[in-house]
């Protein structure tokens, strides 16, 4: 799995997102059930590394899932999350930003992203949006590692 994520991720092959097209909408259904989403936000990537990729695989398997999107999150570009330690990720400062906060308050939002490692990431884009009005934050992501 390590290898086709880098190949999805690192090497620009967005079109490995139809491979995991049915395990994740299937896995999403289980475990949402019974949870009512008023819209899913992808993590976002820097400009400059959404350039560097030229697609983000969060917004990828968000086109999965049968939720609105909302893109209210904008991210400050640093190292790659892939390139730092354990420790570094856990104390790594919020790069997260909110760029309308009317849009989320009182949403019940579900964030996406293609792995969980650390947990850093997700927490840092909940903190955001809970601190600007959103009523729940859930995550999904693709794997955990």
């Amino acid at each position: 799995m390590k290898d086709i994520l880098s190949t999805f991720k690192f090497r620009g092959d967005a079109a490995l997102a139809a491979v995991f097209k049915k395990d994740f909408k299937t896995s999403y259904k289980a475990n949402f059930k019974t949870t009512k989403f008023d819209a899913s936000i992808p993590i976002p990537l820097s400009p400059e590394r959404l350039y560097e990729r030229g697609f983000n695989q969060a917004k990828l398997l968000a086109d999965i899932l049968p939720l609105p999107q909302l893109e209210v999150l904008e991210r400050t570009h640093h190292e790659k999350q892939s390139k730092k330690s354990r420790q570094e990720r856990l104390t790594s400062s919020n790069v997260f930003s909110i760029t309308d906060r009317s849009i989320i308050e009182g949403k019940n939002i579900l964030l996406i992203d293609d792995i969980y490692t650390t947990g850093a990431t997700l927490r840092h884009a909940a903190k955001r949006l809970k601190d600007s009005g959103a009523a729940s934050i859930y995550s999904f992501t693709l794997i955990r590692s």
